[in-house]
């Protein structure tokens, strides 16, 4: 990476936009902190998939990790919706909130069709042309060519091209760059260990900036994506958009850093760490999660012949936290009334707790369990 150089400045009239240059070729690595920072995440992530295959039910947990996913990509974006009010029906949802919530259920399928879709087609151009369809199907962004590589000039930051703190490649030059990444991505001609790999993708791809609008998120989804394609992930159980919110300005910085002083390994540095502090988060999580499962068992066993449905409803809970006495009586198949006296069962128990403050259409929440993920 001693002679990596990123690409150049190309004057377009009035604006300079960046052409970066093809990542497509051979890699050599010489910097000992790197290797052991990518020593380091390799065994995080290591004991991370792991307890995807020991712990029973991951599925059920595995629904609540995309959905803070998707809650704190979007919050880059300036999308103001928490976990609690993205666990919301729609109905339930204020109308100046209705666009944040919607992008949010956006993100979430696209993650789901995405990992579907590794089933039938490989990482490529078109799996994230897919997966930009489903984000920005019915949202603010539905105008700017969803499922399609734009086909004029955008930029980042500004209120117009002329105060833009970046200006991507023109869109004339997409097409042959998201090429380049696609075959980079499944070269085994050059070695060039997995991590690091998408590490350049994720740069690459937020520096093409291929679309009109949500690139940031299908940028920060492709890593979770390219880990299960790869099979480094059995499950999708890796997310980083927390840790790059949370270092929103660094995120930034060393993306930017690579573009104006060629400096790829810093970039890769800071991300090797968000994989090591997020797969550590990860694993410390799922074992709240059990302790918390575990004990929610055993105190619902005190319920007598009301312990079976008690039951269901918490499997429910681990999923969706989030419920209501018309759920309740569908998914225990109960009537209302015995729906409304398993509520109070589980509010006595701590499992449950009132958020609503109304005496009608009452919303009830698992708050221990969603509190682990916040």
């Amino acid at each position: 990476m001693q002679n990596f150089t990123s690409g150049l400045y190309i004057s377009q009239d009035y604006y300079k936009s960046f052409q970066p240059n093809i990542i497509n070729k051979e890699w050599l690595l010489n910097d000992m902190k790197l290797l052991s920072l990518l020593s380091k995440a390799d065994r995080q992530l290591g004991r991370l998939d792991m307890y995807s295959e020991h712990i029973p039910d991951v599925d059920l947990f595995i629904s609540m990790h995309v959905l803070k996913e998707a809650t704190q990509s979007s919050k880059i974006e300036g999308t103001q919706t928490n976990i609690e009010e993205a666990l919301l029906d729609k109905d339930d949802v204020t109308s100046e909130k209705k666009d944040d919530w919607e992008e949010v259920q956006n993100y979430i399928s696209a993650m789901s069709k995405a990992i579907e879709l590794l089933q039938e087609i490989p990482f490529s151009s078109r799996l994230i042309k897919e997966t930009h369809k489903v984000l920005l199907q019915g949202v603010r962004g539905e105008h700017k060519q969803p499922g399609e590589f734009r086909k004029s000039q955008n930029w980042i930051g500004g209120a117009s091209i002329n105060d833009a703190t970046f200006i991507p490649p023109e869109h004339t030059s997409i097409n042959e760059l998201m090429s380049d990444l696609e075959k980079f991505t499944h070269n085994q001609k050059f070695f060039f260990p997995d991590l690091l790999k998408i590490g350049v993708i994720h740069y690459q791809f937020e520096t093409i900036h291929p679309f009109l609008d949500g690139n940031g998120r299908v940028g920060r989804l492709l890593i979770t994506l390219y880990l299960v394609d790869k099979e480094i992930l059995k499950k999708p159980i890796l997310y980083l958009s927390d840790f790059f919110e949370k270092n929103k300005d660094l995120y930034y910085e060393n993306l930017t850093r690579v573009r104006t002083q060629n400096d790829m390994k810093q970039w890769l540095k800071f991300f090797l760490v968000g994989i090591i502090e997020t797969a550590k988060k990860g694993v410390e999580t799922f074992d709240e999660i059990l302790k918390l499962k575990q004990n929610s068992e055993f105190n619902i066993q005190t319920l007598g012949s009301r312990a079976n449905n008690a039951q269901k409803i918490l499997q429910y809970l681990l999923t969706r936290p989030v419920i209501d006495a018309k759920k309740v009586e569908e998914v225990a198949q109960v009537s209302n009334r015995t729906a409304y006296n398993l509520i109070s069962d589980l509010e006595e128990l701590g499992i449950l707790e009132e958020i609503t403050g109304s005496k009608r259409g009452k919303l009830y929440v698992f708050k221990k369990y969603l509190n682990l993920f916040e």
